[in-house]
């Protein structure tokens, strides 16, 4: 079944935009939008989206105050905005958001944004990732860890900020192949996401932040 994504944000363009990439995506329809962070909760409550994409800065409701009031629903709130201030990131993920991505990150982060966020993964703009790493200092390296030749290819790539997608087509490989990959290393590595994932590979030098 396609994921049902509510689109909230204040700017019209914005909310149209978003519309097409998503509506383009084969497992994705948008079946709601909504001009303020309050009629965005109503919606939602209302018609029980899979995921609702909030831009932070809104009349009525924010996009924190959104995932606030849809956290423990199962509707899954992933911030879409232009500030990546820390605080903002912090208030999102101590409120229950799904995932935090800029808007400039473009088009295909989104969508893998949506799709983290029905996993029960999150997704964070790489930038924001290393500057938050940066504050908290890196994870120590798993011992005892072998990873294939192709998921020493994969972390990289991921610590890159690069998409399932746009790994799929570098590495000539299944979307599908991809996601099982990155799977697999989270289990190797013990990472919760692929931002555990980065993480790990800028600790251990496989890349630079």
């Amino acid at each position: 079944m396609a994921i049902r994504i509510l689109i909230a944000d204040d700017q019209e363009g914005i909310r149209a935009a978003f519309r097409l990439i998503l509506d383009a995506q084969p497992d994705m329809t948008v079946v709601a939008e909504a001009a303020d962070g309050r009629a965005a909760i109503e919606t939602a409550g209302a018609i029980g989206p899979d995921v609702v994409l909030a831009d932070i800065r809104m009349p009525g409701a924010d996009g924190i105050e959104v995932a606030r009031a849809l956290a423990g629903t199962g509707i899954h709130v992933v911030i879409v905005t232009t500030f990546g201030l820390d605080e903002y990131v912090h208030a999102a993920l101590r409120n229950g958001a799904s995932g935090f991505v800029l808007k400039r990150s473009g088009p295909a982060l989104l969508v893998e944004a949506v799709r983290a966020a029905m996993n029960g993964d999150m997704l964070i703009s790489p930038q924001l990732t290393v500057r938050l790493l940066r504050q908290r200092g890196l994870p120590p390296e798993v011992p005892h860890v072998v990873l294939t030749g192709r998921e020493e290819e994969i972390v990289a790539m991921v610590a890159q900020g690069r998409t399932n997608a746009e790994i799929a087509t570098e590495l000539f490989l299944a979307p599908g192949t991809v996601k099982n990959h990155i799977a697999a290393i989270q289990r190797k590595i013990e990472a919760r996401n692929r931002v555990g994932i980065a993480a790990w590979a800028w600790a251990t030098g496989r890349a630079e932040p």
